[in-house]
């Protein structure tokens, strides 16, 4: 069997601000973003270079949503951004004007700094270290 997360839905204010946040500031791609009903949108952007899950951006229809934009993991960090080349990314991204909430460090697993989008979801920017596999003479 073979399964994958194809998309996670972030509830946001509004799609325009979120589009523009994500592109402008993040550098994402808009993959979709197809006018449904009136008022509603199927909106989906990605990181550059991604081949995995993307973000459907979802604009909150009732109160009970809204109360959620910013902080729909009780203050967690909620999504994780990978990078190849951490250092090109967070100097980039200050740069751009995103607010880091916690400084790079570096952990056994990667480089970390943990920022917030547009609405205060914290991110954790990571760039993995890599795993070299011992290859057996032949």
């Amino acid at each position: 069997m073979k399964q994958t997360l194809g998309h996670v839905a972030l509830v946001v204010r509004d799609y325009d601000e979120a589009l523009a946040f994500f592109t402008e500031l993040l550098g994402f791609q808009v993959i979709e973003d197809t006018p449904l009903e009136p008022g509603k949108r199927w909106v989906v952007v990605s990181p550059p270079g991604s081949g995995g899950t993307s973000l459907l951006l979802a604009r909150a229809a009732t109160p009970e949503q809204a109360s959620r934009i910013g902080n729909q993991t009780g203050g967690r960090v909620f999504l994780f951004l990978h990078t190849d080349d951490f250092w090109r990314d967070y100097r980039q991204m200050t740069d751009r004007g995103i607010k880091f909430r916690r400084p790079p460090r570096e952990e056994p697993y990667g480089t970390v700094a943990v920022f917030e989008d547009l609405y205060g979801n914290l991110w954790d920017l990571l760039e993995l270290k890599q795993t070299k596999s011992k290859v057996e003479p032949a």
